[in-house]
């Protein structure tokens, strides 16, 4: 099982991106990215199960992320706008059979990450 997480770059502040996740191998049931600045603690940024109903977010990224899958390409996607320099990070795509969306031991399978670098 494989998870390739792709899209990350250098944004300007107020700008968006657009990021995806691929999954080989298997579908799993929950899906999510959490991400990790230098120096702090991994956070959960959003998940989803999967039939795609209540998406869940972390409090950083409500209002201005917005996470969906195609499970017919057994992809998790990531549209992030109105990025902030504290959204700077490597994003992690994680993938697994947990019930509770927001910590990370419902997920077995973590991706290589992607950073993303806004700039102010």
């Amino acid at each position: 099982v494989q998870l390739q997480a792709s899209g990350g770059g250098l944004v300007q502040a107020g700008g968006s991106l657009r990021l995806s996740c691929t999954a080989s191998g298997r579908t799993f049931y929950t899906m999510g990215w959490f991400r990790q600045a230098p120096g702090k603690e991994r956070e959960f940024v959003a998940a989803i199960r999967w039939s795609g109903d209540s998406p869940y977010y972390g409090d950083s990224a409500k209002g201005r992320f917005t996470i969906s899958r195609d499970n017919a390409k057994n992809t998790l996607y990531l549209q992030m706008n109105n990025l902030k320099p504290e959204d700077t990070a490597v994003y992690y795509c994680a993938a697994g059979a947990g019930d509770i969306l927001n910590v990370d031991t419902s997920y077995d399978n973590w991706g290589q990450g992607t950073q993303v670098t806004v700039s102010s």
